[in-house]
């Protein structure tokens, strides 16, 4: 049941009318079986992944809230984190070490092999790893009181709009939304909407309509010159954004239809004048998971330059195998957590600040960021390092070829009206925004959207890109 199709559309008004007709005290049962049942429409026998990871979290941080010493603590948080990311482990990254184990014991001249495991991903279980991993952290450091009502806290863990693909939230945010008696309020439900039908037209006008051409030209390289190579990147930048954005933005409108208000995912990323601020703007759930749980327990940058620039690539590769289990995503990671370091030392060798007034020196920034983070997405997106280094071959070597690749203009228009409205949108939301505006322009902005997604949504209902992770 994704969020593009017919049976959520008829799911979520279901949901939101039956939570406000009930009382208050029982709206968390209904919520936690929708969000069961929402979970289980891809493949119901996953939901035991996620009802032991909900025990475990529980039950552990009970036990770590009542433990005296350091070391009972240290005990129940190991127990939790070995069970939750071991399971993570065997679902997600089990085949890529089993290939890598193989690899180096041939170098060593021995014939080894683990055991071959033929497992489906579960959707969203980095996701929902991460959010109740971030929940125990907390609890261990005594930064948030051990939840003592079971079902509030698998509601937390499961609430439907964010289960699959994020936000990633944390407890003390999420929580007190979900137990929280909401009433029916047209601001949110007005709002809700907006955002609703904005990621369904960016997902299905602009997402799913880019995919065909992203795919086309990944799928052969070597047929395309290097100036439709460049637009075909291009594409997948807006591709993955739109889509991701899409999600995001429908999770976001979902939820607040039922009074809760999720995190902002997304904030403008392209027009972000260094690396820097572009993971400040990118699923910034992940990027603050990893600043609050990883790079600051490193020391963050209260440590001298070589230890901050290590932890800097410890983060950034992290971040990369957390998207999936092949060496392309880690080669990504890696690139990212290079060119914040080599950035960093640009900017105090030369004495450049960051600004957030709009000049050429900005423009200028916008302009090489989205370049590196266009040519960071080849390896995102390929299949294989040999895939990514076929792509960089042809863009090198194809520069005097002649093709027939020509992009639809209606998607070019629709293309054009989303990037326009992005830069409108800087620094904003496209709810509040657009509640600003005058009736005329907000109806316009309405009528366009709903006109794009009747009449040039993507043909295939296309799959969440993010759904894989």
């Amino acid at each position: 049941m994704t969020f593009n199709s017919l049976p959520f559309l008829i799911f979520l008004p279901i949901i939101v009318i039956t939570y406000y007709l009930l009382s208050p005290k029982w709206r968390w049962i209904m919520l936690l079986a929708a969000s069961y049942l929402f979970y289980m429409w891809w493949n119901p026998a996953y939901i035991i992944l996620i009802l032991v990871s909900t025990l475990i979290s529980f039950y552990s941080s009970q036990a770590i809230e009542r433990q005296t010493s350091k070391k009972g603590k240290k005990k129940y948080l190991y127990l939790c984190l070995i069970i939750n990311l071991g399971i993570l482990f065997t679902f997600k990254y089990y085949g890529l070490f089993s290939q890598a184990f193989t690899s180096i014991a041939d170098i060593f001249g021995v014939k080894a092999q683990l055991p071959f495991l033929n497992l489906l991903l579960p959707v969203g279980i980095s996701f929902y790893t991460f959010q109740t991993l971030s929940y125990t952290l907390d609890v261990y450091f005594g930064k948030q009181k051990a939840e003592t009502h079971l079902g509030y806290f698998a509601l937390f863990v499961t609430f439907f709009p964010q289960l699959v693909a994020g936000p990633i939230e944390r407890y003390d945010r999420l929580s007190p939304q979900l137990k929280s008696p909401h009433h029916p309020s047209y601001e949110n439900f007005s709002n809700g909407l907006r955002l609703i039908l904005f990621g369904l037209f960016i997902k299905m006008v602009i997402a799913d309509n880019l995919a065909p051409y992203v795919e086309e030209i990944y799928s052969q390289p070597s047929a395309y010159n290097t100036y439709h190579l460049l637009a075909g990147l291009g594409f997948y930048s807006f591709q993955i954004y739109s889509d991701f954005y899409g999600y995001s933005t429908i999770a976001l409108g979902s939820a607040l239809l039922l009074g809760v208000n999720l995190m902002d995912n997304f904030k403008t990323p392209y027009l972000s004048a260094n690396i820097r601020e572009f993971w400040r703007r990118w699923h910034i759930s992940l990027s603050t998971w990893f600043r609050d749980y990883v790079y600051i327990p490193l020391g963050g940058n209260r440590v001298k330059w070589s230890r901050w620039a290590l932890n800097i690539f410890i983060v950034y590769t992290l971040s990369g195998l957390w998207h999936g289990a092949n060496w392309t995503f880690l080669i990504w990671g890696t690139i990212f957590g290079l060119m914040f370091i080599i950035e960093r030392f640009c900017y105090e060798r030369f004495g450049i600040t960051s600004t957030q007034k709009w000049g050429i020196r900005r423009i200028f920034g916008v302009i090489i960021t989205f370049t590196i983070v266009t040519l960071a997405w080849i390896f995102f997106r390929s299949s294989s390092l040999s895939n990514a280094l076929t792509m960089f071959e042809a863009l090198w070597n194809n520069t005097a070829l002649a093709d027939s690749w020509r992009p639809d203009p209606f998607i070019m228009f629709w293309l054009s009206l989303f990037i326009l409205l992005d830069i409108l949108l800087f620094n904003n939301r496209f709810d509040k925004w657009c509640s600003k505006k005058p009736l005329w322009l907000r109806w316009t902005i309405y009528t366009l959207l709903i006109f794009g997604i009747t009449a040039f949504s993507g043909i295939d209902n296309q799959p969440f890109i993010y759904f894989q992770f």
